[in-house]
């Protein structure tokens, strides 16, 4: 154990790239979080709203921005091949797609009313609803393409910069978002429209300080980040082929949450307010998990793009030691300490018997995340380092099969024929989770990865001074 912190690849390795990535999405989820505690003491029927929104608009991005990160893996193996001429290009692959993503989802306004009164919540929610996701969806395209834009970075192994500008658009966002939420000083009372807008224009201020740091002289001159700005044809493609999958896979996970919350709205709106506020500390706690996915595909990336698969091997074993002693701890806070993190979701509109329903309903949904925490570590380290290889076919079928088969099939005849509950559907949803974490870890002991490639197999290697990277 002590040995493997200083090896290549080891503790240390991990811990520099992935705990910069945990502080860039911590950042980010940092946002979400205090955009769902000021909206839960605003009202109600804010914070009830806010999730299913909020989920259903991450849903509507998650393909494209599934394919635009998958940016991350060619800068990775190329940066692994010292093909450091083709990164700026493959990073421009990723821009283009997301533009075209950002009129595709802005498109979603004309037909957001559709969308959610099929999912059948109260007026008063669906209403609030359908002008969250509006807001959101407006600005969706900053996101997917802020997320490309951060694989010049993340692929790399530099992670410092992602996260310093991350945190920059949490400061941006977070009194902005109180502020017009509340009506503090000369800013309106918004409520949950002054929620979007600070996410918007959060996203907005961090594409415009990466984009200026990309096409800085230094990185233009070593990564050709303004010279390969040229759509290549063959390039576009191979992230197409290898992307496609990683952005239906993103997608068909995304949706399978959100189709769990909405049909936990149909149970009631205590128990939807419960699950909202469960799910939302879950995400933050299950944060460092999704840095050690990126952080561990960065490296697997360039593992295989060095011709050195073994590589990847150490750091995935790295990664997971660190990330289930990790979730332990986790599942320990969640099933004897749950009532103070509930606590903090108060609604200021809640009656003390409202109040007291939630918290004890919530203090029953935290042990269930607990029992799913050591099988979502195996879920992202094992797929992490699948897809820094380009095994993304696999992930995203196996997703469409257990997400229609143990989630969403089983939890819509449950609730919606049988009369099943809120119980129910959570041990539903953890035997999903639980599930994904097996298939994974079987099919990357298998081995197939490391003969796995995404960038082509003799990348041109261009003679110029590279410089430290």
């Amino acid at each position: 154990m002590i040995k493997r912190w200083s090896k290549p690849n080891g503790y240390r390795q991990v811990f520099a790239i992935s705990l910069r990535l945990v502080g860039s999405m911590g950042s980010i989820t940092l946002m979400q979080f205090t955009d769902r505690i000021f909206l839960a003491n605003y009202s109600l029927d804010a914070i009830a709203a806010a999730l299913p929104a909020g989920i259903a608009s991450f849903t509507a991005i998650a393909f494209f921005m599934g394919v635009a990160s998958y940016t991350n893996a060619f800068v990775a193996q190329y940066t692994g091949a010292q093909a450091l001429n083709r990164v700026g290009a493959a990073v421009w692959q990723g821009i283009y797609f997301s533009l075209m993503s950002a009129v595709l989802l802005a498109s979603l306004y004309f037909i957001s009313h559709i969308l959610f009164d099929l999912i059948g919540h109260s007026p008063n929610i669906r209403a609030l609803e359908v002008t969250y996701f509006n807001i959101l969806t407006l600005g969706a395209g900053l996101v997917v393409l802020g997320s490309a834009m951060a694989c010049f970075y993340t692929g790399r192994g530099l992670t410092w910069t992602v996260m310093l500008v991350h945190m920059a658009g949490a400061t941006v966002n977070i009194p902005l978002d109180y502020c017009l939420i509340n009506g503090v000083g000369p800013f309106p009372e918004l409520g949950i429209v002054g929620a979007g807008i600070a996410t918007v224009t959060a996203s907005a201020f961090i594409v415009a300080v990466l984009g200026l740091l990309i096409l800085s002289p230094k990185n233009r001159e070593r990564f050709g980040t303004w010279e390969g700005r040229a759509f290549d044809k063959d390039l576009f493609s191979r992230l197409m082929r290898y992307g496609l999958p990683s952005g239906i896979q993103f997608f068909l996970e995304i949706f399978g949450i959100t189709f769990f919350i909405q049909m936990l709205g149909r149970l009631g709106d205590l128990e939807l307010a419960a699950s909202n506020i469960v799910l939302s500390i879950e995400t933050l706690s299950f944060l460092p998990m999704v840095g050690f996915h990126i952080g561990n595909a960065t490296l697997v990336g360039q593992a295989v793009g060095r011709g050195r698969p073994e590589d990847g091997v150490y750091s995935t074993t790295s990664a997971l030691h660190i990330t289930v002693i990790y979730m332990m701890v986790v599942a320990a806070v969640f099933v004897f300490t749950p009532r103070p993190l509930l606590s903090l979701f108060k609604a200021g509109h809640q009656t003390p018997v409202q109040y007291a329903e939630v918290m004890d309903i919530g203090v029953i949904l935290m042990r269930f995340v607990a029992v799913f925490c050591f099988f979502d570590a195996l879920n992202l380290v094992y797929s992490g380092a699948m897809k820094g290889a380009g095994d993304t076919r696999y992930i995203m079928w196996t997703i469409a099969a257990l997400s229609l088969g143990v989630m969403i099939g089983p939890v819509y005849l449950a609730v919606q024929f049988i009369g099943a509950g809120l119980y129910t559907a959570w041990t539903l949803a953890t035997l999903y989770i639980s599930a994904l974490g097996v298939a994974f870890m079987l099919r990357y002991r298998q081995g197939k990865w490391k003969k796995m490639r995404v960038i082509e197999a003799q990348p041109l290697v261009a003679e110029v001074r590279c410089g430290e990277m």
